[in-house]
C-alpha cells in the first residue's frame, strides 16, 4: 500500500454536479471558479483514483462534445447581428461576423484536439478507409 493519507471517497452530490455540468458543455475550470465547489485538481485526483467517477466523467465529456457541436451550429445560424443601421442605410457588420467565424474556428478546433477520432479531419485514400495513407517525400533535382 502507498504512504500517505488514505483517499477520500468522491462525494456524491459533487460528482453529480461535475458531471451535468461537463455534460452541458462547460469547462471543468469554469465549474471549479464557482463558490463551494473542489479544486481544479482535487477532481483530477478523483479522476485518477475512482474508476467509476471517470467512466462517468468521460461520458459526460462526450456528450459535452456534442453540445459544442451544437453551439457551432447555432453560432453559424444566427444572423441577427450581421447586418447595422448606419445613417446611409444598411452595412454589413464584419466585425460580429468575424467574432462569430472566431468562435465556431476555435470550438471546432479544440473539439478536433481533444477527440480527433471523432471530431478530426478524416484523411484515407480510395480503397480502404481503414489503411493509414502513406506519404513519401521524395527530393527531385540532382543528386549532391
Amino acid at each position: 500500500m502507498p504512504a500517505g493519507r488514505p483517499t477520500a471517497p468522491v462525494p456524491q452530490d459533487i460528482a453529480d454536479k461535475v458531471i451535468a455540468w461537463i455534460a452541458d458543455g462547460k469547462t471543468l475550470r469554469d465549474f471549479c471558479r464557482q463558490p463551494e465547489t473542489p479544486s481544479y485538481s482535487a477532481v483530477y485526483d478523483w479522476l485518477a483514483k475512482d474508476k467509476e467517477f471517470q467512466i462517468r466523467f468521460a461520458q459526460a465529456r462526450e456528450s459535452g462534445e456534442d453540445q459544442i457541436a451544437q453551439e457551432c451550429l447555432a453560432i453559424a445560424d444566427d444572423g441577427s447581428n450581421d447586418w447595422q443601421e448606419t445613417e446611409f442605410g444598411p452595412r454589413v457588420n464584419a466585425e460580429h461576423i468575424n467574432r462569430s467565424r472566431l468562435r465556431v474556428d476555435t470550438r471546432l478546433k479544440l473539439l478536433a484536439k481533444w477527440n480527433p477520432k471523432k471530431w478530426g479531419e478524416k484523411i484515407t485514400h480510395a480503397g480502404d478507409s481503414d489503411q493509414p495513407l502513406e506519404v513519401v517525400v521524395r527530393r527531385i533535382g540532382p543528386k549532391e
